[in-house]
């Protein structure tokens, strides 16, 4: 099932009572590129994945969610699932690494969504299996679903809208469900925009798989970045961004935190690692010229990491 233009425009009515129209800003810096920056950390739960939550929730049936419902993520979807749960009155489990940041695994609870805590490769089989032992739940995928795409989506239709002649697109890479939902659109309905996926250096396997030809295996490190970088891509993922991505721009994690501490002086804006490296990859002009947006996914960092990157 492809990820349709109707798909996505059913999804930004699916969407509308919890997530709301971000700001699109200027990053006021000397760039090769006239850069904006897409706040998706000012979502209710600061970040973009209450999109693709609220989506895929508003289109199961509810009968399969009074089980409640099951997630693997470092934070960021745990925290969509959790917020919409609770909306909707019913249980969250949410499996995460065992590296996932204090400020996410606490917000998640907040909330009212119980976290299992395991180890990267426990958690990371958990997106292949699509369950976790011992827990009876409706598992949503935090990017191989196209509903979750469609939702994600709907900021493409937002950029078009706030930006005409845009140009190019840098999106965070993590499972490639953000890259592929914006990409969907611009191609349908701006093919001309260059659409760029970021990556960090300590785990890019999408940049090596594309340069392949085939999804391969890179080593994995854990860093301030935590809600990008493993060390695969799916292949049907990988297959999607083969069709709808320019390519991959890898920064350093020196690059990511200037970034994080420009976007603090510049805009006084506090953003994760993961948007950081759009950021960060705009700004280095390998997008090329013109009107750029970074997609600024998330802003929930540790707030004592955030001081020391910024200072």
């Amino acid at each position: 099932m492809p990820i349709t233009l109707a798909a996505v425009e059913e999804a930004r009515r699916n969407i509308a009572p919890v997530a709301f129209r971000t700001p699109l800003v200027p990053f006021l810096i000397d760039a090769p590129a006239e850069l904006y920056l897409k706040l998706e950390n000012l979502q209710p739960i600061g970040s973009f994945k209450i999109r693709g939550a609220a989506n895929v929730m508003a289109r199961t049936p509810r009968e399969r969610l009074e089980r409640g419902v099951l997630t693997a993520s470092a934070g960021n979807m745990a925290q969509g699932v959790a917020f919409c749960a609770r909306r909707l009155g019913i249980p969250a489990t949410v499996v995460s690494p065992d590296t996932a940041p204090q400020t996410k695994i606490r917000a998640v609870e907040r909330l009212g969504g119980r976290v299992i805590l395991a180890p990267f490769a426990d958690w990371w089989r958990t997106f292949e299996t699509r369950s976790y032992p011992g827990v009876d739940a409706t598992f949503i995928h935090a990017f191989d679903d196209f509903d979750v795409m469609a939702g994600n989506g709907t900021i493409a239709l937002e950029l078009l809208e706030d930006l005409p002649g845009l140009d190019a697109v840098v999106i965070p890479w993590g499972g490639g469900g953000l890259s592929c939902g914006i990409a969907a659109v611009l191609r349908a309905l701006a093919p001309q925009v260059r659409i760029y996926a970021a990556e960090i250096e300590t785990a890019a396997p999408l940049a090596a798989s594309l340069a392949a030809g085939e999804p391969r295996t890179v080593d994995y490190q854990p860093s301030f970045v935590d809600g990008i970088g493993s060390k695969v891509v799916f292949r049907n993922m990988f297959e999607l961004a083969q069709k709808l991505l320019d390519g991959s721009l890898v920064v350093t994690l020196n690059e990511a935190a200037q970034a994080t501490k420009l976007v603090a002086e510049r805009n006084r804006v506090i953003i994760e690692g993961a948007s950081a490296c759009a950021v960060a990859a705009a700004r280095s002009g390998r997008a090329g010229a013109g009107k750029v947006v970074a997609i600024v996914s998330g802003g929930n960092i540790d707030l004592d990491k955030f001081a020391q990157l910024v200072t």
